[in-house]
């Protein structure tokens, strides 16, 4: 160990730990969880039905709903449709909570270094 080593990061340097620590940081991180995971666990059960039906299920997977368009089709592209309605759930939610944090953050960080 290095006997002259301190808690303190040097001059000029940012105490990553101590902004990982920060009441902004944590919220930041909070609001991102409160966001990802439920839609995560959603979207994985969601599939897993789909998968499961496909597998288990055929022939409520080939009825047919309108032609030659079943429910299995449906589904399929319902798997579409969600993974774009979550892709874009998630930038507005990023581009309006989740970003103002970070970039206050990002602006005391510079600040700080260019204080030092």
């Amino acid at each position: 160990m290095n006997a002259s080593r301190t808690d303190q990061p040097p001059p000029g340097r940012i105490d990553y730990p101590a902004v990982e620590q920060s009441a902004p940081f944590r919220e930041l991180k909070r609001k991102h969880r409160s966001f990802v995971w439920p839609l995560t666990v959603v979207f994985l059960l969601w599939y897993f039905v789909y998968v499961l039906l496909s597998s288990f299920a055929a022939d409520f997977m080939a009825q047919r709903v309108w032609g030659d368009v079943t429910v299995g089709l449906i589904l399929g592209l319902g798997q579409f449709v969600s993974t774009f309605a979550i892709t874009m759930g998630y930038v507005w939610y990023a581009n309006h909570k989740l970003d103002p944090i970070s970039a206050s953050i990002r602006e005391d960080l510079e600040r700080t270094e260019a204080a030092s």
